[in-house]
């Protein structure tokens, strides 16, 4: 049973950043792809980055495509994701997830999620 748990979230002014993590117990991440999602209210949960098993392949919404920097550490069973530059827009609850092996941008597509860490941005 894999599970993960993210944290890093907390509230920050427009133009500043936050690196959030998840972590994971249960099962090495060696063998999954984990992807970033949000979910702001009365909106859709929406994709913002995954990164495959090994690191090789990443992907990111055109929305934060330039200002957010998904990594991996297999060996802390960790995944990053860097956000700078943050908008107002960026608010939501940010949640990993994990997939076998590749990414997905649907989130049907992802078995295993954590609780979400929140993030606001805000003057």
């Amino acid at each position: 049973q894999l599970q993960l748990v993210e944290s890093g979230g907390g509230l920050v002014q427009p133009g500043g950043f936050l690196r959030l993590s998840c972590a994971a117990s249960g099962f090495p991440l060696d063998y999954y792809a984990i992807g970033w999602f949000r979910q702001a209210p009365g909106k859709e949960r929406e994709g913002v980055s995954c990164i495959s098993f090994t690191g090789g392949t990443t992907t990111y919404a055109d929305s934060v495509k330039g200002r957010f920097i998904i990594s991996r550490e297999n060996a802390k069973n960790t995944v990053h994701l860097q956000m700078n530059s943050l908008k107002p827009e960026d608010t939501a609850v940010y949640y990993c997830a994990a997939r076998p092996y590749f990414c997905s941008t649907t989130s049907p597509d992802f078995g295993s999620w954590g609780q979400g860490t929140q993030v606001t941005v805000s003057s």
